[in-house]
C-alpha cells in the first residue's frame, strides 16, 4: 500500500486552526471532510459507518475463535480483570479525528470487533459491527476548573474501576478527557480493556503500533534492545572461538562449572515448586496494614495514582551498582514500602522520627508478572493491521513470587543489592502485591496527530491490595499505584514514600562518588 502524506485541521476555541501533518498510521489515508467541522460531523459519523460496515463484510466470514483458557480465567465470577492504558497528551484532543485513526488501526484487529458469547457454556469469540460512538467516551468536565483538574482525573478513573466492561458489544471503551493536568497539557485517553483480548504487554504494542514518532511517522516506533541481547551474537561467536582454542584444563573446568549450574537450577527450582505449592494451600503473607484479613478481601473499586520520574535517575542507580532496571524498580518499591509501614505501625506519633517501629520477620511477597513468550512485535502488530495479517496473540504470562525485605536499612543500597541476589535465584492470592514493569519508545510519539506526554499501564480485579507498575517513555518513567482504599487509604503518602526513597538512594551514590558515566 502506498504511503499517503495529508494534513489534518482542526478549529480551536479561539478560531485559530491547528496543523497536525503526518501524525498518523502510514496506510490511514483521510479525505477532506475532516477539514470541514461543525455541520459536517454528520458526514463524518457516515463515513464512519460505511468504513466500518465494509470492514465487517470481509470480516464476519472468517471463523470464530474460542476464547483461550488464560481469557476464560480472567472472565471468572470473582477475577474479572481489566487493564487501563493511560495516555497523556500534549495537545488538545479531537474525538472525530480519533475515531477515524480508529476505524483504519484498533478496529482491524479481531478482538476489537468481536462479542465474547457464551453458547453452552462454551466462551468463544464471534465477530460483529462495531459502532464506534458506543465505545469512545468524552468526560462531562462540568464546571471543574484547572484547581481541582488532578483530583478530578483521579477520581474519573476510580469510577471506572466500579464496573465491568458490557459484554453485549466489544469489551473495550476509550474515555477522552479534554482536561489539562500537572503531565497532560491537553488531556489524556483511557483506554479500559477486558484482560481476556490479551495480556498487558500485548495490548500495549498494539497501542503503540498505532502510534507514530514525531520526527518520523512513516515509520512505527522502536523500543530498546535489552544489552544481554545485543551482546548474545557476539558472546556466541566468542564461545565459538574459545572451544577451538582450549585446552584440556579449560574444557574439564567448564564442564564442572555447567554441572554446578544444572544441580543450582534443579534445587532452585524445586524450592520454588514447593514454595508455590505452600502459597495454593497455606502459606500467606503476614498481617499487615496494608494486608486483608484471610478471605476477607474485598472487591472495592480500585485508587489510581500515577507520577513519572527522571529514567536517568534510574539509570543513575543501575550502573552504580550494576544492576537492572527491574532491580531499581523492586528495590525503589521495597524501600517505599519499608517507610510507609513503618509510619503505619507509629500509629501516628510522628515524634518519634526515624525509630523502627516495624515488627520482626514481616513476610510480604509481589507477584511479579512476566512474558513467557516475546511479545508481540510492535512493526508486527502494525502490519497485521494494514494488511488484515496475523500477529502472535493472547494471554501468555507467568508468575514469580518474589520476596520482599520490609526493614529500615541502615545502607539505602541495600535495598538495590537485595533485590540483585534474589533475581540471581530466580498463590497469586497468597502475596499481598503485584508488580510489573513494561518498557516503552525512547523517541517522541504521536496518536492519530496527539502528541503524548506520558504512559501508564495497570489492570484491576485482582486479589491484591496494592499494584505496582512502571511504564518508562522518552526519558521519563512513570509509576502507577492501583490500591484498594479500604487497607491504603493515603496512596499519595505512599507514592511520595518510593520518590523519597528513590532520592535518597541517589544522593547516597552521589555522595560516595559511585556513579558511573
Amino acid at each position: 500500500m502506498k504511503s499517503s502524506n495529508y494534513t489534518m485541521e482542526s478549529e480551536h476555541e479561539n478560531g485559530t486552526l491547528i496543523r497536525s501533518r503526518n501524525q498518523v498510521l502510514k496506510p490511514i489515508q483521510t479525505t477532506n471532510i475532516l477539514k470541514r467541522r461543525g455541520n459536517d460531523d454528520d458526514n463524518i459519523k457516515m463515513k464512519s459507518t460505511f468504513l466500518a460496515e465494509q470492514d465487517m463484510m470481509s470480516m464476519m466470514a472468517e471463523k470464530d475463535e474460542p476464547v483461550s483458557p488464560a481469557g476464560r480465567f480472567f472472565n471468572e465470577q470473582n477475577f474479572t480483570v481489566h487493564i487501563l492504558a493511560i495516555l497523556g497528551c500534549k495537545t488538545k484532543i479531537f474525538p472525530d479525528v480519533f475515531k477515524q485513526g480508529l476505524l483504519h488501526t484498533l478496529l482491524k484487529h479481531p478482538r476489537f470487533s468481536s462479542l465474547m458469547v457464551n453458547e453452552g457454556g462454551n466462551l468463544k469469540w464471534v465477530r460483529t459491527n462495531v459502532d464506534i460512538d458506543k465505545h469512545v467516551i468524552i468526560a462531562d468536565m462540568g464546571d471543574d476548573d484547572g484547581v481541582l483538574a488532578e483530583k478530578f482525573v483521579e477520581d474519573y478513573i476510580y469510577d471506572l474501576t466500579k464496573t465491568s466492561l458490557d459484554k453485549s458489544k466489544p469489551l473495550w471503551e476509550v474515555h477522552i478527557i479534554n482536561q489539562k493536568t500537572k503531565e497532560a497539557e491537553g488531556g489524556l485517553f483511557v483506554f479500559k480493556i477486558h484482560h481476556s483480548m490479551g495480556d498487558g504487554m500485548s495490548l500495549v504494542s498494539l497501542l503503540l503500533a498505532c502510534t507514530r514518532p514525531i520526527t518520523d511517522p512513516d515509520t512505527v516506533p522502536t523500543l530498546p534492545i535489552p544489552k544481554h541481547k545485543q551482546n548474545h551474537n557476539h558472546h556466541n561467536q566468542d564461545s565459538c572461538n574459545n572451544k577451538s582454542s582450549g585446552g584440556f584444563i579449560t574444557s574439564s573446568l567448564r564442564w564442572s562449572m555447567g554441572v554446578l549450574w544444572l544441580l543450582q537450577l534443579f534445587w532452585n527450582t524445586l524450592v520454588d515448586i514447593f514454595l508455590f505449592l505452600a502459597t495454593g494451600f497455606f502459606l500467606r503473607d503476614s498481617q499487615t496494614p496494608i494486608r486483608a484479613p484471610p478471605f476477607g478481601l474485598s472487591s472495592s473499586p480500585r485508587r489510581i495514582i500515577f507520577r513519572s520520574f527522571s529514567l536517568d535517575d534510574f539509570k543513575l542507580v543501575k550502573n552504580a551498582t550494576y544492576s537492572t532496571i527491574n532491580d531499581v524498580a523492586l528495590g525503589v518499591t521495597q524501600a517505599g514500602l519499608s517507610r510507609y509501614l513503618n509510619r503505619r505501625y507509629d500509629e501516628g506519633d510522628s515524634s518519634r522520627g526515624t525509630v523502627n517501629n516495624l515488627p520482626n520477620n514481616i513476610r510480604l511477597r509481589s507477584v511479579l508478572v512476566v512474558n513467557i513468550r516475546p511479545s508481540p512485535g510492535i512493526q508486527d502488530l502494525a502490519d497485521m493491521m494494514e494488511k488484515n495479517g496475523e500477529a502472535e496473540w493472547g494471554n501468555k504470562l507467568g508468575y514469580v513470587l518474589i520476596p520482599l525485605t520490609i526493614d529500615l536499612k541502615e545502607d539505602p543500597l541495600d535495598y538495590i543489592r537485595q533485590r540483585m541476589a534474589i533475581f540471581f535465584h530466580k498463590i497469586v492470592s497468597g502475596a499481598t502485591m503485584a508488580f510489573s514493569n513494561i518498557v516503552g519508545p525512547t523517541q517522541e510519539i504521536g496518536l492519530y496527530g496527539h502528541n503524548l506526554a506520558f504512559l501508564a499501564a495497570t489492570s484491576y480485579g485482582q486479589p491484591h491490595e496494592l499494584m505496582v507498575n512502571f511504564q518508562s517513555y522518552m526519558k521519563k518513567i512513570t509509576i502507577v499505584l492501583t490500591v484498594d482504599e479500604e487497607r491504603i487509604p493515603d496512596p499519595h503518602q505512599l507514592c511520595n514514600d518510593i520518590e523519597d526513597s528513590l532520592k535518597l538512594i541517589k544522593d547516597t551514590i552521589i555522595e560516595r562518588g559511585l556513579s558511573v558515566k
